[in-house]
């Protein structure tokens, strides 16, 4: 483990590590990073190791002890720490991680697919729902990169107990075959059945944008339509809770 000192925002070594907030630049370097105690934690959880820790000297026995023989240690200024990370009150502690590769798509293991899911903290939310139901893989289609810093976060670093596929709508339904796919829709949607009633053990749950739900294409191509019906007051639900209470019912019983 090797540790040295930055102080200046404007080292070579910041300013990539500042470019991660964008994905290009996560794409071109081939890490992503991840920000404060909770989440770090989450991802050295799930085998996820840091190939380098930033820490402010608050921080920097926390990222020690988290550090194993191939992490690289940075002890950092406040203002390096705020020039590096996505939160507006910086933790004190960042890491990068590698990108992971995807993988060969296997049917046949349950999953949901994020559509359109452009709140990093809706995708960070229903990654973690997943990750708590041991449901392992997560497609999206378009939407939030699951690689930024805040979905990331909001994942509470159980992003690194699944496993992201990012590809399009049409190259799902080409390599899904006999895997179903369950769409969420709203309960007026005709022809939808009650999520307490269905099972889909093995199949892939579809959750639309927040704003616009799934496109009528998506819909149409879905082998079955699912719905929460809402008794109360509220005329919907944010997807991030949606998807999560559809998740629980369906693949709880799995």
């Amino acid at each position: 483990m090797s540790m040295k000192k930055i102080i200046s925002i404007d080292n070579p070594e910041i300013r990539i590590v500042a470019g991660l907030k964008h994905a290009k630049k996560r794409l071109t370097h081939h890490c992503f990073a991840a920000e404060g105690m909770r989440t770090l934690s989450g991802l050295v959880a799930t085998g996820k190791k840091p190939a380098t820790l930033y820490a402010t000297e608050k921080m920097l026995n926390y990222a020690q002890e988290m550090a194993t023989q191939e992490t690289s240690v940075r002890l950092v200024t406040d203002p390096v720490m705020k020039k590096i990370s996505s939160a507006t009150t910086p933790s004190g502690i960042l890491g990068i991680f590698k990108l992971p590769k995807q993988p060969a798509f296997k049917e046949n293991k349950p999953g949901l697919v994020l559509a359109h899911i452009a709140d990093p903290g809706n995708m960070g939310t229903l990654i973690r729902t997943a990750a708590a139901l041991n449901v392992t893989t997560i497609i999206c289609i378009q939407g939030a990169d699951p690689w930024s810093p805040k979905v990331v976060q909001a994942s509470a670093g159980t992003i690194g107990a699944v496993t992201i596929f990012r590809m399009t709508w049409d190259e799902l339904i080409t390599i899904k075959q006999s895997q179903p796919l369950c769409a969420l829709v709203t309960p007026e949607h005709s022809n939808a059945q009650p999520i307490e009633t269905a099972r889909c053990p093995n199949g892939l749950l579809v959750i639309g944008s927040e704003a616009h739900g799934l496109p009528k294409e998506y819909v149409a191509s879905c082998d079955k339509k699912l719905t929460i019906f809402m008794p109360g007051a509220a005329e919907s639900l944010n997807a991030a809770v949606a998807g999560s209470l559809a998740a629980y019912v369906i693949f709880k019983r799995s």
